[in-house]
Parts: C-alpha cells; structure tokens; sequence
C-alpha cells in the first residue's frame, strides 16, 4: 500500500503529465472527476485538485488540511511553488518555477530553514556572496545572509532586505545539492 507522501506524489506527477489518476490508500484518495484531477482525504473532503485541460498545471491546495505539509514537499520535489496569498476559495494556488542547475527546493516551516541555515553559515565567513541557501521573494532567489530567531520569529537577512515570518510559516528555499 502507497504512504500518504508516495501517492501525493503521484498524484502530483500524473497531473503533471495531464493524466488521469485512480489512486487510495487508509486516508487519501487521488481521482478524476471532469477533467480536473482530485486529492482528497477521507477525514477532510477535497484538499488539492488540478484542471487537465489548463495548458499549464496550476495546483490548488487546501492550506488546513492536515497533509499540507506533505503536499508541499512533493510540490516542491517537482518544482512547483506557492503563489500568493489565498484566494477567494480559500485555497493557495501552486504554480510551477524553473530551479536553478545545482540547486533543491524545498518548501518548509520557516524553523526548518533556520536549522538547515546552522549547515551552512560557515560559508556566510569567506569572502564573496554566500550562494548555498536561497530564498524566494519578489519574485526572484536571493542569497542568504543571515537567519535568527528570536520571540518565535524568524528573520532572514538576504542581500537587499530582511523577511520577519513566525516559526510556522511556509517558506521555498534553495539549497545547493552537494557534489
């Protein structure tokens, strides 16, 4: 039997390709109703779909349900990032960004890149730009400079400005896949 992150996976991966999908497992079921790919999980209802005939795939995503955090992972697996704030329907739209050559998306709680930041933050000491974490804003990656937290907040210092965000919010971030 598929893990809960194994069939959101492939739930993601068939949308993509613009094929049905017919999947379940003990909480989630992945299917096609009219052209437009669902994920749902039995406790919850409908928490992600995708149009197939949308020339480009534009995942909608139910931001409460308890298996967001695994449908940001594999959205993030696949190069697909949140874009904006929520919709009128409540629920976040996913839109797909090319990653730099070199480079992993990941898309987690902003503490989870602080403790990723302790890995990496010997390089912030040599000269030059640090390049091995980035962050996406305005629409664009910037380095890394600094991360702290401090009062459950998470600030993060990039070349041109700092982002304060709380310690549960959803950052995508970069990180230089090792050699």
């Amino acid at each position: 039997m598929l893990s809960n992150l194994d069939l959101i996976r492939e739930f993601v991966q068939n949308s993509i390709q613009k094929k049905e999908v017919l999947l379940s497992n003990h909480s989630l079921t992945a299917q096609t109703v009219y052209n437009t790919n669902q994920l749902t999980a039995k406790s919850e209802g409908v928490i992600a779909t995708v149009h197939l005939s949308s020339t480009l795939s534009e995942f909608l995503i139910y931001p409460k349900s308890s298996h967001w955090e695994l449908i940001n992972e594999a959205l993030a697996e696949y190069g697909y990032l949140l874009k904006g704030e929520v919709d009128s329907h409540g629920l976040y739209e996913y839109q797909y960004c090319k990653v730099p050559k070199g480079y992993e998306m990941h898309c987690t709680k902003s503490v989870l890149l602080w403790r990723a930041w302790w890995k990496y933050r010997k390089y912030t000491l040599t000269l030059g730009i640090p390049l091995e974490l980035l962050i996406r804003t305005r629409d664009s990656w910037y380095p890394i400079r600094d991360v702290i937290v401090s009062n459950g907040l998470v600030y993060i210092k990039t070349l041109g400005s700092e982002i304060s965000l709380d310690s549960d919010d959803l950052v995508t971030w970069l990180s230089k896949i090792d050699a």
